[in-house]
């Protein structure tokens, strides 16, 4: 489906215009289009370029969960809550925060 937004994106990583945006944008095609194991690789390179990038934090969390990855997911959006605290993004960090009671709420 995003096959050749997919192949775009990743025509551009590693060069001049690699970056967080680049690669959030790439997991997040590779998570719509249901590859949520590539999203995972791709959105902590995001997170790895900009650690306070609260939005990439998010997806991460998305895409771990979407992976069956539970911990993996609640270590994102704790990472991201901190993230989106440290950058005054109020609206990230709430919803972050109901991901993370949700997702705790059902856990084991």
């Amino acid at each position: 489906m995003n096959t050749g937004l997919i192949a775009s994106l990743r025509q551009q990583c590693g060069g001049p215009r690699d970056g967080a945006l680049l690669r959030f944008s790439l997991g997040n095609a590779l998570l719509a289009d249901g590859d949520a194991l590539a999203a995972i690789d791709e959105l902590r390179h995001a997170v790895a370029f900009d650690p306070t990038y609260s939005a990439a934090w998010k997806l991460l969390g998305k895409a771990c969960l979407d992976a069956g990855q539970t911990q993996a997911a609640a270590e994102a959006w704790r990472n991201g809550i901190a993230a989106a605290a440290q950058r005054g993004d109020k609206q990230a960090e709430k919803e972050m925060g109901v991901f993370l009671r949700r997702l705790e709420k059902t856990a084991p």
